[in-house]
């Protein structure tokens, strides 16, 4: 069988501008399949599978972590980029590699990290995910980082969109510098939108996140399928599933609905990134890139949907008073281990504390807000309990 023509807005691995730092070209991989590869073995990406999505991963084996989130999101991003005819290992390399940033206890930990972060250079998990990828993975003699080829490093600082009004937010005054250094003075275009394999990444982030947030929620009991008989998009698809399948069970009505609802997403971004491409004209990447708007993307009724839902999701689901329980408990962990490590930065692991032993405060918090933002769940807490229990001191 003939493998299907590229699009001419399609990026080419065999046309990369290559890696910060040499390498001989993989005898069996393209650049990009070898990027998804490092990925894959970095001990960032294990860590997910222990962090929070929303529910603490030790609250149930079932609800999805920052793991199971970028595999479900990955398996999106490559089917729309197969569809559109673009590189799916592109895509799905992006998508394994937008959640590698994220703190331990989802949003809860990220908001607790930008308050501690507020005065010594601030906390972003999108910065904290080029970081990772570019400088904090530690798996290679000759260089820090992945050494990712240039495509996939644009794609995880630029996903969501162009990035340079933000390089004045101290956050984000670190990837300014990447210009410089290593083998090759690159350019990664902050100011520009990023390629559509990329762009299938972010979409494919929305699509899997509102439809397992909805799975989740149902099965932790916070709310239930007939709560949501009114929503926009997932009530008619409800009431389809009980249409064709009378007397179905409410477990296989959740999982059939959830599957329509995924499928109706993705059919959605296909048409309105048709449109938009032929309307607009894009015939190239560099069209793509120097666009005046995100080329794939929803419907507007699409997001007029979305919003309805996201609006349900937040009042139900993330301001649950047991979400907000949970919330609570992970912002004192990180907070009190914060305050601990900057203070008594020699009780870290040598490999974080001794970075973190310095007079230099906004040193000394970067090696504290880089350790802890590593951290899982589950290590977060144990880490906790044996500096603030007396009970298990003697288990030091």
């Amino acid at each position: 069988m003939s493998q299907t023509p590229r699009a001419a807005y399609a990026e080419l691995p065999e046309l990369t501008k290559g890696r910060r730092f040499f390498e001989p070209p993989s005898r069996t991989r393209t650049p990009f399949a070898r990027d998804r590869d490092r990925i894959i073995h970095a001990t960032a990406f294990r860590r997910l599978k222990e962090k929070t999505q929303v529910f603490v991963a030790h609250e149930g084996d079932h609800y999805r972590t920052r793991l199971t989130h970028s595999l479900e999101v990955a398996q999106i991003a490559r089917s729309l980029a197969h569809a559109l005819r673009l590189d799916d290992d592109l895509a799905e390399t992006v998508a394994l590699a937008h959640d590698l940033g994220h703190p331990p206890f989802a949003h809860a930990g990220e908001d607790e990290l930008v308050i501690q972060m507020a005065e010594f250079g601030g906390f972003d998990h999108n910065v904290q995910s080029f970081r990772v990828v570019t400088e904090l993975e530690k798996r290679y003699p000759q260089f820090e980082g992945l050494n990712l080829s240039w495509e996939t490093v644009e794609g995880v600082i630029k996903h969501n969109g162009p990035v340079a009004h933000r390089l004045d937010e101290p956050a984000w005054s670190v990837v300014r510098p990447y210009r410089q250094g290593g083998e090759a003075d690159w350019d990664l275009g902050l100011g520009t939108f990023t390629s559509l394999e990329a762009q299938c990444a972010a979409i494919a982030d929305d699509i899997a996140y509102n439809n397992h947030d909805v799975d989740d929620g149902v099965q932790a009991g916070l709310f239930t399928l007939r709560d949501l008989d009114q929503v926009p998009l997932i009530g008619p698809i409800l009431a389809e599933v009980r249409r064709d399948w009378p007397g179905i069970d409410e477990r296989m009505l959740r999982i059939e609905a959830v599957r329509r609802m995924i499928g109706v997403m993705v059919e959605d971004v296909l048409a309105e990134t048709a449109r938009r491409i032929e309307d607009d004209r894009v015939g190239s990447t560099e069209d793509v890139r120097l666009a005046k708007r995100t080329m794939v993307d929803f419907s507007r009724s699409m997001h007029a949907d979305l919003a309805v839902l996201r609006k349900f999701l937040f009042e139900r689901m993330y301001r649950h008073y047991r979400v907000n329980r949970t919330r609570s408990q992970a912002r004192r962990v990180l907070s009190q281990l914060f305050e601990l490590f900057m203070a008594e930065p020699e009780v870290m692991p040598p490999e974080w504390g001794a970075p973190a032993m310095t007079e230099d405060r906004t040193r000394r918090a970067r090696a504290v807000c880089d350790y802890i933002a590593g951290m899982t769940d589950r290590y977060a807490i144990e880490v906790h309990q044996k500096l603030f229990s007396l009970d298990l001191a003697l288990d030091l």
